[in-house]
């Protein structure tokens, strides 16, 4: 597999019910950190992961966990979820008002900040916090879900994204979620990205490609 990018699989796509094996996996297959989607049945559909779930697979591997935080009010729950031992904490501009507060207090927590965007929301939304963030991501599906197809055009994002990141000299990197596969990956690298978030095709070994 082509390592041109960091690789962070999504334990969306685990069996859930033996994700000590989901962890040991990511590690054999040369992942580079864990994307670990957090979703409260009000932002998006589904419910997933609390903390204390992260907090007993901090003990399971040194990965850095990727934190994606697709809740209604996540200011509520980055304490814990730093506490618990995530590395990046990712929230969505859409979810909350105060975004430069709370990327500080991410910060501030000693945690790597992140912010995201779904599909119908432009690049624009983000240009007063971009110089604060340590990592943007791009879902390139609207959330909720794994396994769907990915939206192409949501790429377009990655690569102004990196145009801006070069011009003001940030310091942030770029991370695509959704619909990545063998037949996407190509596109999703020509764009520009740093880091590949993939759960249906990774778990399935659809992405060994």
């Amino acid at each position: 597999m082509n390592k041109s990018y960091l690789l962070a699989p999504s334990l969306l796509s685990a069996d859930f019910s033996d994700l000590r094996s989901a962890i040991a996996q990511i590690e054999a297959s040369g992942g580079d950190m864990v994307h670990i989607d957090v979703m409260d049945g009000h932002f998006v559909p589904n419910l997933t992961f609390g903390a204390p779930v992260v907090r007993s697979l901090r003990k399971r591997t040194r990965l850095p966990f990727d934190v994606h935080l697709m809740v209604s009010n996540p200011a509520a729950l980055v304490d814990d979820f730093v506490s618990a031992g995530a590395d990046y904490i990712c929230f969505h501009i859409e979810a909350e008002v105060h975004a430069h507060r709370l990327l500080q207090r991410i910060r501030e927590l000693g945690c790597k900040a992140g912010i995201s965007l779904v599909p119908s929301t432009p690049v624009s939304a983000l240009m007063e916090v971009l110089p604060f963030v340590d990592l943007v991501l791009v879902m390139t599906v609207n959330p909720g879900f794994g396994g769907q197809e990915m939206i192409p055009s949501c790429l377009e994002k990655v690569t102004l994204l990196k145009k801006i990141r070069q011009e003001n000299d940030f310091s942030y990197i770029v991370s695509v979620d959704g619909g990545v596969n063998c037949k996407t990956l190509p596109s999703v690298l020509a764009a520009g990205t740093d880091v590949v978030v993939s759960g249906s095709a990774f778990f399935t070994g659809e992405l060994n490609c």
